[in-house]
């Protein structure tokens, strides 16, 4: 078992629902003072987006992110070496792109990730049936790979996904591109898919966007990821503090 879910495993059998903010690598100059802020106010672990011209899952949020970040100048090698600095005791979990660590190199991909903290990546676009060269790369690392299930994947389908996943299953609430979405979505019947067949812990992303859908969302699941929602506040030019507010009040819904 990699270490990413042996670490969320933990947490969920000691009764913490589970808060995993998303951050967009190299948007801004001070972005690694943003995740320490989040880690302060209670994020159990955090997942670090590595910015692609043509990212298929992320909705115009993300994307415009992932934009400034690469007019920055921004790599995975520039995104790892801020991590190597970061001051944090949290797992750190990598969302990326096939086309990146295939052009990288998958075994030195699956390497960078590891040697700068990363413990799990989820590549949305790398399909099941094609996970095993990717897998077979973090053998040798503690990097774990993260599978999606949504609302449309067939049973059978779900009962391979979550015999591969590792760290967690990543269920999503809505057929959409990420983004702020009224409502809970289908999150909870993912969760039940899931449940049937694998006590994985299983989180619930894409649309979670207020304190309230999280609380709402983590009733059924074992926690959740929060995305687009915090990348505005820091596309609109949030501090350190703001960020570390907007988690306080995530975690303390999660808590009560």
């Amino acid at each position: 078992m990699k270490s990413l879910e042996r670490d969320l495993r933990a947490l969920r059998d000691a009764g913490r629902k589970l808060l995993v903010p998303y951050f967009m690598g190299g948007v801004s100059e001070n972005w690694t003072e943003h995740v320490e802020a989040a880690v302060l106010a209670g994020a159990d672990a955090v997942e670090i987006g590595i910015p692609f011209s043509d990212p298929m899952m992320d909705g115009p949020v993300i994307q415009e992110a992932a934009l400034r970040a690469l007019s920055r100048g921004t790599t995975l090698d520039s995104i790892c070496d801020d991590l190597v600095r970061l001051d944090v005791h949290v797992p750190l979990i990598a969302m990326t792109y096939y086309n990146i660590v295939l052009h990288y190199g998958l075994e030195r991909s699956a390497g960078k990730l590891s040697s700068s903290g990363i413990s799990g990546a989820i590549v949305p676009d790398l399909a099941l049936e094609e996970t095993e060269p990717w897998i077979a790369a973090c053998d040798d690392t503690d990097v774990a790979t993260v599978l999606l299930v949504a609302p449309s994947t067939p049973p059978r389908r779900v009962d391979r996904l979550v015999a591969t996943t590792q760290g967690f299953a990543y269920a999503s609430a809505r057929m959409a591109v990420t983004g702020k979405s009224e409502g809970g979505g289908e999150g909870e019947r993912v969760v039940r898919s899931i449940r049937r067949s694998s006590d994985v812990p299983a989180l619930i992303g894409i649309g979670i966007t207020t304190p309230d859908q999280a609380k709402q969302a983590a009733e059924v699941s074992d926690g959740v990821i929060v995305g687009s929602a915090l990348v505005q506040t820091i596309l609109n030019h949030a501090s350190a503090s703001d960020v570390e507010s907007f988690i306080r009040e995530f975690r303390s819904a999660l808590d009560n």
